[in-house]
């Protein structure tokens, strides 16, 4: 059974974690591999190197949405096809363990089912309300 009083703050829970997590991805990427390395990377395994700026952006820009708990449901799944894409093009050959060389799918794809976890769970506590701003967003008449 469900607990309804503390489902709210485990979404939180797992949004802020989820977060957190592309921040260190996205920061990986700048700090360490640089852009450009990234995108030389990405060129590496056939892939269109501008891909590579797209998937830092959608990586900080999805991070900055889920930790502010704004439309959480759609950028989790938005946030799917970067992990998928990274299982696809190159975890997957590496086989199923995270601790084999170079790294197995095992750790994306469970994160792949928590982002699915977050969009079924939905924003959680704290989160940004954001159907009240975007109404006043909207121009009045």
């Amino acid at each position: 059974m469900t607990d309804l009083k503390n489902a709210a703050y485990g979404a939180l829970v797992l949004r802020l974690s989820l977060g957190i997590l592309f921040f260190a991805h996205a920061g990986l990427k700048i700090f360490v591999f640089t852009p450009a390395g990234t995108a030389e990377y990405f060129t590496s395994l056939g892939l269109p190197g501008f891909l590579a700026y797209v998937t830092i952006l959608a990586e900080l820009g999805g991070a900055t949405l889920l930790i502010a708990g704004i439309i959480t449901r759609w950028v989790s799944l938005a946030l799917v096809p970067i992990l998928a894409g990274a299982i696809i093009f190159v975890h997957g050959s590496k086989g199923w363990l995270f601790s084999n060389e170079g790294g197995g799918w095992e750790f994306l794809a469970f994160w792949i089912v928590a982002l699915v976890v977050q969009s079924l769970l939905g924003d959680g506590a704290y989160a940004v309300p954001w159907k009240e701003y975007s109404k006043r967003l909207q121009p009045t008449r």
